[in-house]
């Protein structure tokens, strides 16, 4: 499973996709900005959209639209922290809509 990661936060997006990596059979890419995120995941196939921390509003729903026009059954989860168990919790069930 693939995962783009996009949060404002430099060092709590390097602690996620850390703990995502660790995942077998999940691979996870990191964006801080909507510029960098939109040329990643134009770049290679993504299941899963993570939008985290930082991300307002305005960002998280011109992504979705770009996302969901490039890749129509993307998956788009917003994170809100909360430690590795609803981390992981949140893709899976992402994973089942």
């Amino acid at each position: 499973m693939n995962i783009l990661v996009i949060g404002r936060h430099p060092d709590i997006q390097q602690t996620i996709l850390r703990l995502l990596n660790n995942q077998p059979g999940w691979r996870a890419a990191g964006a801080l900005t909507d510029e960098e995120a939109v040329d990643i995941f134009a770049a290679q196939p993504f299941d899963v959209v993570l939008i985290g921390g930082g991300v307002d509003e305005s960002s998280e729903a011109k992504l979705a639209i770009e996302f969901k026009h490039r890749k129509p059954d993307v998956k788009i989860v917003r994170h809100f922290g909360g430690g590795s168990g609803l981390l992981f919790a949140e893709v899976m069930e992402a994973m089942k809509k």
